[in-house]
């Protein structure tokens, strides 16, 4: 192993170790949502397969529109208070909250509280870009 892996976090056998706060942020401020997120793993950014990984992030009064997309989705609310749609039923989410989001079903979210709602994302992709988000 180089001194280069070792600052990247790079380990002998392929697996490594990513800072979110290095990577960059996208994000939209429309009709979209108010938003801002960072992809951890996608195939066209790392070299890994079968999931993408993110953290999203919904400042006060922020949100993602309902939409849907092909892919399986899960979140796990890391801080914040916010509301989660499903299919048209609401669900008040908070730290620890885990979401499963099937194929297909429409989905969106809502910051309600006074903080920024983090929320870890992984999806049933290779890469960031196979996801079409379809907006309702």
């Amino acid at each position: 192993m180089t001194d280069d892996d070792m600052a990247s976090g790079r380990t002998a056998e392929g697996s490594f170790v990513l800072r979110e706060t290095d990577l960059p942020a996208d994000g939209w401020d429309d009709a979209r949502g108010r938003l801002r997120w960072r992809t951890l793993f996608s195939a066209g950014s790392t070299p890994t397969r079968g999931m993408v990984t993110g953290v999203a992030e919904l400042p006060e009064g922020g949100f993602l529109a309902l939409h849907r997309h092909d892919q399986a989705e899960t979140y796990y609310v890391l801080s914040g208070r916010g509301v989660v749609v499903l299919e048209g039923a609401e669900y008040e989410v908070g730290p620890g909250s885990t979401v499963f989001v099937p194929g297909r079903a429409e989905h969106g979210a809502r910051n309600t509280g006074d903080e920024p709602l983090r929320v870890h994302y992984v999806l049933d992709a290779d890469d960031f870009a196979e996801v079409e988000y379809e907006f309702s």
